[in-house]
């Protein structure tokens, strides 16, 4: 009886992370890809992500906010992971779609390529913490659960995501 109701209560908690995977998994590769990882490494870095959530709470422990954690976990190893590749070249996000591009016309190409690049450059001016809270509010995350997962206050990541915005707006009205 004891095996039957543990072999329960695995399949549950199997469930319950195969489901949070799907929600989310798509969600915490982006957000990976933005930390600077390579495609391969982000994929691994999900992976492992989910299997910690797997073995956390097979352990029993009580996860109050499990997007919070997953995306803490995966913003924690992606910074292990970007340190280790630090010596490979970056991927950079746009590329792959500047690839599939199809435009209209040269002039609409280096148009649109030029804005780009004046958009990215911005993103990369910004500071560590704020380009971190942009790309999780972008996820649909709410303050306070990307105050959980960077460890920061609420009201910090407020205050981050408005000096991003304010920067961003000016170097579009540029």
């Amino acid at each position: 009886m004891g095996i039957l109701r543990q072999e329960k209560t695995i399949s549950a908690l199997q469930d319950q992370v195969a489901q949070l995977f799907e929600e989310s998994r798509h969600d915490v590769y982006r957000y990976l890809l933005t930390l600077g990882l390579q495609p391969p490494r982000a994929q691994e870095a999900v992976q492992e992500v989910f299997l910690r959530l797997y073995t956390t709470l097979r352990k029993g422990e009580e996860i109050q906010n499990p997007r919070g954690w997953i995306f803490r976990v995966a913003h924690n190893q992606g910074l292990k992971i970007r340190a280790r590749q630090s010596s490979e070249q970056a991927f950079e996000p746009g590329l792959e779609a500047r690839l599939a591009s199809h435009a209209d016309s040269p002039e609409r190409e280096l148009l649109d390529r030029e804005r780009m690049v004046r958009f990215h450059r911005a993103v990369e001016g910004l500071s560590e913490q704020q380009r971190r809270c942009l790309f999780l509010r972008m996820e649909g995350m709410r303050y306070p659960e990307i105050g959980s997962a960077l460890g920061i206050s609420a009201s910090a990541v407020g205050e981050f995501l408005r000096r991003a915005v304010a920067r961003l707006r000016k170097v579009r009205d540029e």
